[in-house]
């Protein structure tokens, strides 16, 4: 088994509603939902919208290895919706972004998925969240604690 921390953003239609299905959508295709962090409101970040968004990250354990929770975050996020994934066409309004922020103490780097997240340090609409349900947790670039990653970053 290992502990995944998946980071969950809306910005268009029922914000709550798409992150209470994604939950739901979560909890019987990936794994138990452990803890969840409350809800994080948060402007659009790398594009120009007029929607806010609503983010959340959750703790999941899970018996799918990194790809195979990708791959299903992916069917997950079509599922509920999503019409593209944001790579190299930039980003946009979505319905719903499953991302996998952390996986175990995993460090991976390759096209097709690095974790940990590569951005999660620049957005505090995902270093709040994760602070709030895995404040000791070590990233694993650095081993320094979550919370206290906060704390550098800012």
């Amino acid at each position: 088994m290992a502990i995944t921390y998946l980071g969950l953003g809306s910005n268009l239609g029922n914000l709550e509603d798409n992150l209470h299905n994604a939950i739901v959508e979560i909890s019987e295709r990936v794994g138990t939902i452990m803890s969840q962090s409350a809800l994080f409101h948060s402007a659009p970040w790398g594009f120009d919208s007029d929607n806010k968004f609503l983010n959340q990250v959750i703790k999941v354990e899970t018996t799918l290895d990194p790809y195979a929770l990708l791959e299903r975050t992916k069917e997950i996020e079509i599922h509920l919706g999503r019409k593209k994934k944001s790579i190299d066409e930039g980003y946009s309004d979505r319905i719903i972004d499953i991302d996998i922020i952390l996986y175990d103490q995993l460090i991976l780097n390759d096209p097709i998925l690095t974790i940990p997240h590569p951005l999660m340090q620049q957005r505090d609409f995902v270093l709040l969240p994760l602070q709030e349900i895995a404040s000791e947790v070590l990233y694993p670039l650095n081993n320094v604690r979550i919370g206290e990653l906060i704390i550098q970053e800012h």
